[in-house]
């Protein structure tokens, strides 16, 4: 299993279909949610996190949603539920004209990002503005036609499984919020992160006429059609990891051969099974790497205070006793990170989900990014991104290729500073810069007011964020100044 694959399925239930749990997908795209649900790593997949996140002050609502807004032929006028959630505590009501900020769900349930996602509700008392959370199509209690498995197993319901079709979605309910609030004259900020936040841009350039401005924070939206070289993303892996100890870096980058060396012995495998404490035996060599690679990746995608996985693997690392081989560090590593446990399951991340389910069509249809590494460029074996062989992959488990070129057609991405200087506006680019997906993110403002906001997440610096938050607070207030400036002068004159 390659690298790609391995960080897809995790931190859910077992719900994958038989075709997929059969097929040996190469080449897949990491998940871009901006948290990690499953705090270090899930044992098993019982092991599953409740959640009871919509606070007292929220309630959850149900938009009937039509499925195909893009076509008229009779099928498409079916609809589902889909479900947004209100906190209107702190709104200063219709009167006021005070803004409407709405969150773009991503990739998972919304129960997951109500759980983590507090820049609305952090901001609300300031703004008096009205908190509105938006499920994505096919996610959570979003799902057309009941569930996961039997919406993926029908060809022509899962073509409307679409980052076009979602951010439609978003327009409608976000109209119905205005009308059902009696808030006609309140501006809309769309907010979201990663997947969510490429959609939150392109929401405001598809959509300005609903959404005054866009908050996108670790967006990748240039991670496609080879914009961005192949390898930015373990780049910027290996990058943080180097940062942080170069001793680390150097001793997961020789580690790769090393495994293989001892895998090649006589009982090798017998061996790193017993050196690793997996809970199973090792097949192959390859189960203990794509483990280790998603572990490192996992660690540096989600490298947050106060625990700061990263220093963790390379805590354990540096701290293995003198005279620890490179085998013994490396598991050292693992034992920091995940604690020390009676075994390690090396099927961790494979585990399928409703997530990795959805996940795994978007980037087989339309969210192709090429994500590789070629040799010796980063501290992971090579493994170059194959077009062909990723198209065929596809074709095979759908019976439809992807799409590689279609996010470019659709919402841009080439010569986007040239382009976007001109035509879009109001739109923020937030981005951490030892997040591996700000390497397809954009980092440097494009207009006055389509700004890119970066931080190095210096670690003598824990109010980087802090930081961070306020200067985009900034933009924010500056919109909507001009924003209520313009409807002053209009109204003036109706």
């Amino acid at each position: 299993m390659t690298p790609f694959r391995v960080l897809l399925f995790q931190f859910y239930p077992l719900l994958l279909l038989p075709l997929l749990l059969q097929s040996s997908v190469s080449h897949k795209i990491p998940r871009l949610s901006t948290h990690n649900k499953e705090a270090l790593i899930l044992r098993n997949p019982d092991d599953v996190i409740s959640t009871s996140a919509i606070s007292k002050d929220s309630k959850t609502h149900f938009y009937t949603q039509t499925l195909d807004h893009f076509n008229y032929a009779p099928q498409s006028y079916a609809t589902f539920r889909q479900r947004y959630v209100v906190n209107s505590k702190y709104w200063g009501g219709p009167s006021s004209n005070s803004p409407i900020f709405a969150y773009l769900g991503a990739e998972a349930p919304l129960d997951e990002d109500l759980e983590v996602i507090g820049f609305l509700n952090d901001n609300a008392p300031h703004f008096k503005s009205l908190s509105v959370y938006i499920e994505h199509r096919f996610y959570g209690k979003s799902v057309p036609f009941g569930s996961m498995e039997k919406a993926m197993k029908n060809g022509t319901v899962r073509g409307y499984f679409s980052s076009a079709q979602a951010i439609a979605d978003y327009a409608e309910i976000l109209l119905h919020v205005k009308h059902k609030f009696a808030a006609h004259y309140s501006p809309i900020i769309v907010v979201g992160g990663s997947y969510g936040g490429k959609l939150a841009s392109w929401f405001r350039l598809k959509y300005p006429h609903i959404a005054l401005g866009a908050l996108a924070s670790s967006a990748p939206i240039l991670y496609f059609d080879n914009i961005t070289p192949q390898n930015g993303y373990y780049s910027i892996v290996t990058k943080d990891f180097k940062e942080v100890s170069e001793n680390c870096y150097r001793t997961i980058k020789n580690s790769w051969a090393e495994i293989d060396k001892v895998a090649s012995k006589p009982k090798g495998l017998s061996i790193l099974s017993q050196r690793f404490k997996t809970c199973s035996h090792l097949n192959n060599s390859n189960e203990l790497k794509d483990f280790l690679d998603t572990m490192y990746s996992v660690a540096a995608q989600y490298n947050q205070p106060p625990s700061y996985p990263v220093t963790m693997v390379c805590k354990g690392i540096d701290g293995a006793p003198a005279g620890t081989d490179v085998i013994g560090r490396i598991f050292a590593g693992v034992v920091s990170y995940r604690g020390n446990r009676t075994c390690y399951d090396t099927n961790a991340y494979n585990y399928p989900s409703e997530t990795s389910i959805g996940w795994e069509w978007q980037t087989c249809s339309e969210i192709v990014m090429p994500i590789g590494r070629g040799e010796n460029d980063t501290m992971f074996p090579a493994y170059p991104f194959d077009l062909h062989e990723f198209i065929k992959t596809c074709k095979d488990i759908y019976g439809v290729p992807p799409r590689p070129h279609w996010i470019t057609t659709y919402y841009g991405g080439h010569d986007i500073k040239l382009v976007l200087s001109r035509f879009g506006s109001n739109i923020i680019f937030s981005n951490g810069l030892r997040d591996p997906y700000s390497s397809g993110g954009v980092l440097e403002d494009l207009s006055e007011s389509i700004v890119a906001v970066t931080t190095p997440k210096d670690k003598t610096d824990p109010d980087w964020l802090i930081m961070q938050r306020k200067k985009e607070i900034e933009i924010i207030e500056g919109w909507l100044k001009t924003y209520y400036a313009d409807l002053h002068a209009l109204k003036r004159y109706i």
